[in-house]
């Protein structure tokens, strides 16, 4: 009786390993996130350079997912996968921009891919602001709040 019993809390043990160890495999497989649409090629070689304007891109394509900022002259279809593994930063895998320029008449010009290998990484800047004040240590915080609160000799003010 008692050696059935153990091979059962065996059983169990292995069973419940098992689990949290396939539980932590699937933790770590990657979250692919879409953002942007690109159109679809068929559509985009529905617009013709020098003879579409603005309206017939919004009718085949749709509606940019950016527009220049100065006289609106270069729409942008945007389109990005990135893939994130656990608490890492997400990983661009792939981006495309269509880019559809149009001349004063807002008749197509040109039209140009853009991919990943096309784009520049911008490096953050790491500097810090100053700011007004002293820089105190905890010890010199804890130690100079001390006899600040609940002093019956000083009136109570808001700020």
């Amino acid at each position: 009786m008692i050696g059935t019993a153990m091979v059962d809390v065996r059983k169990i043990a292995t069973a419940l390993c098992s689990g949290l160890w396939l539980a932590g495999l699937a933790a770590c497989a990657p979250t692919i996130q879409q953002e942007g649409n690109v159109p679809d090629p068929d559509q985009v070689v529905q617009i013709n350079p020098g003879v579409d304007d603005k309206n017939r891109v919004t009718q085949v394509l749709g509606s940019p997912s950016s527009v220049s900022a100065f006289q609106d002259r270069t729409w942008y279809y945007i389109s990005r996968r990135t893939e994130q593994t656990a608490f890492l930063d997400p990983e661009v895998v792939e981006q495309e921009v269509l880019a559809i320029s149009f001349d004063n008449q807002n008749i197509v010009q040109d039209m140009k891919v853009y991919g990943l290998e096309n784009g520049r990484m911008v490096p953050m800047v790491d500097r810090v602001t100053p700011t007004h004040g002293n820089d105190l240590t905890l010890m010199q915080q804890v130690l100079g709040n001390l006899g600040r609160f609940n002093n019956p000799n000083k009136k109570s003010t808001p700020f």
